[in-house]
This record gives structure tokens, C-alpha cells and sequence, in this order.
């Protein structure tokens, strides 16, 4: 039943003793609020330096997560890596290659220019759909040196729905298959866990209701992964790609790590999702670097 309005309603005037307790419920209700006000104050904001220009609200929580970072390419053009790493950036995600015969003309550039920040830094390979699975992955070898402190290598997993020359979607079996491949060849090369990035509709295409031991990286910049991805559970989260950083112009894809402080360091000391260490060591990964 909707309310009768106010303007309808007979105004009598209140005795004396009611105005106290009204008065009351006023300076608790305005204390309730400064309280809330206050409260959202409190929020933490590990990087006021940083922005998103168009910024959504289903994505919120990110930013109550301590440890943020970007993915890079050509198209941010010439980055100011101690710029970034002032503004709190905390990792790096660069791209290094594409298909078989083709590397960012920024990759190398890039890579030395975050390693002199001091930022924790790893090469991603975009997954070409027209090209044999271990010729990208020696490609990826033959162009990402393997260095000790470099993240695990990353296999960007989607669609190529705006490539000139392989727009070419195949069958799921086979998708699964080339995964495999270049996981397996990179894992025996670098000696580390790959992590899988991939958005959407790949996922629900191809990785839905599959078991990988390689981290997750999932793109989600309209609600929360779990929200988007069917029982799959993320170690990095892409949240926008409409962010801006100081040090590079123009926007950038900003990322969050699921965890805590202590979490990311112990990510950094095994190239692993802690909440995965106990299952995976067994098998020979999650290794301590000692760097």
C-alpha cells in the first residue's frame, strides 16, 4: 500500500512533553549518519593517485584490495616506469608476443623500464587461433628471457575477434588442446606455473567446468568475477580498461591481486597462489625462488 503524502495528511500540534523525545531521535539520527559518513572516510585508498575514467559500480570492492597493477603493450606507448611504481603500482604484466612471429615493438623497452623501477614484472603471450600451439610457445621462449625474478609467464586466452587476418574460432576440444600445449612447454622452460587470462566468453566457451593448475587472471569490468565465471576462482582480476596512472598517458588496464599483504608476498616467493601451495608442491611447483 503506498504511504498517504504528507501535504494530505492533518497537522496537530505536538504538546510540549513529545518535543523531547523527537528532538532526541534528531541527534541520534544525525550521529547514525556522521557515523556511517565517517565511517566511508575510514575506507582505505591505496592509490589516490590513481583513477578510472569511467568507472563502474559493480566492480566497488576492488578497491578495498591492498595490492593493484597494470598490463601494458605498445598501445600505452612511452611509459615512465619510476612515475608508475611511485604511484603504488605493484606488478607489470607486459606484453612480449603474438601468434608465432610477432613481438611488441615496446616488449623490451618495457621489460628493462620496470625492472629498473623495481616493479615485479611478467611477459604475456596473446594466443593466435591460425598458428600451431608450439610454435607460439617457442616463439614466446625464443623472445621472454628467463629471469629469476620475473613473474610466471601469462597466456592470454580469448577470442580473436578483431584480427585482420584470424578471426577463426575453433572447436573447443582443439582450443583445450593448444592451452595444454603451450602451458606444458612453457612450465619446462621457465620452471614456473603459467597463469591463464581470459575473458568471458572464452571461459564460458572453452574453460568452463575444466581443471587447470595455473592461476587464473580474469577479465570481469562490470561486477565481480564470481558473478561472471562459473565455479572458477581468481588469483588476478582485470577490473577496468579505462584506468590512468601517472607516468603514462592515456588509459591502461588496471588489475588487483585477490589477497593480502602477506599473500602477495608469499605469490612473489613461489610464483604461486598461496591457497594452492600445499596441493601443488607435490608436483614440483610453488618452488621458493630465493630472490
Amino acid at each position: 500500500m503506498r504511504p498517504r503524502p504528507e501535504s494530505l495528511m492533518p497537522f496537530v500540534f505536538p504538546s510540549a512533553p513529545s518535543l523531547a523525545p523527537a528532538r532526541s531521535l534528531a541527534r541520534l539520527a544525525a550521529l547514525a549518519l556522521g557515523l556511517v559518513v565517517a565511517s566511508c572516510s575510514l575506507a582505505p585508498d591505496y592509490y589516490p593517485a590513481k583513477g578510472d575514467n569511467d568507472p563502474h559500480p559493480g566492480v566497488r570492492r576492488v578497491h578495498s584490495l591492498p595490492v593493484h597493477g597494470i598490463d601494458v603493450s605498445r598501445w600505452q606507448g612511452d611509459i615512465d616506469w619510476n612515475r608508475v611504481r611511485q604511484a603504488g603500482t605493484r606488478f607489470a604484466f607486459i606484453k612480449a608476443t603474438e601468434g608465432g612471429d610477432h613481438i611488441d615493438p615496446n616488449f623490451r623497452q618495457n621489460w628493462e623500464g620496470a625492472r629498473r623501477a623495481g616493479i615485479p614484472r611478467g611477459a604475456y603471450h596473446f594466443v593466435y587461433w591460425c598458428r600451431p600451439a608450439h610454435e607460439q610457445a617457442q616463439w614466446f621462449i625464443d623472445n621472454v628471457p628467463n629471469e629469476p625474478d620475473m613473474l610466471p609467464p601469462v597466456l592470454d586466452m580469448e577470442w580473436n575477434n578483431h584480427s585482420r587476418s584470424c578471426t577463426r574460432r575453433v572447436p573447443r576440444e582443439e582450443a583445450l588442446e593448444k592451452t595444454r600445449i603451450i602451458l606444458a612447454m612453457l612450465h619446462q622452460h621457465y620452471g614456473r606455473l603459467p597463469i591463464i587470462y581470459t575473458d568471458i566468453n572464452f571461459h564460458r566457451d572453452v574453460f568452463e567446468g575444466e581443471h587447470f593448475d595455473a592461476t587464473f587472471w580474469l577479465r570481469s569490468v562490470a561486477a565481480e568475477p564470481h558473478e561472471r565465471y562459473r565455479d572458477r576462482r581468481f588469483t588476478f582480476w582485470q577490473w577496468t580498461q579505462t584506468g590512468t596512472i601517472p607516468g603514462i598517458r592515456g588509459e591502461v588496464d588496471r588489475n588487483a591481486y585477490y589477497g593480502t599483504e602477506r599473500e602477495w608476498e608469499a605469490f612473489l616467493a613461489s610464483d604461486c597462489d598461496p591457497r594452492d601451495k600445499w596441493r601443488l608442491e607435490s608436483f614440483g611447483y610453488c618452488r621458493d625462488k630465493g630472490v
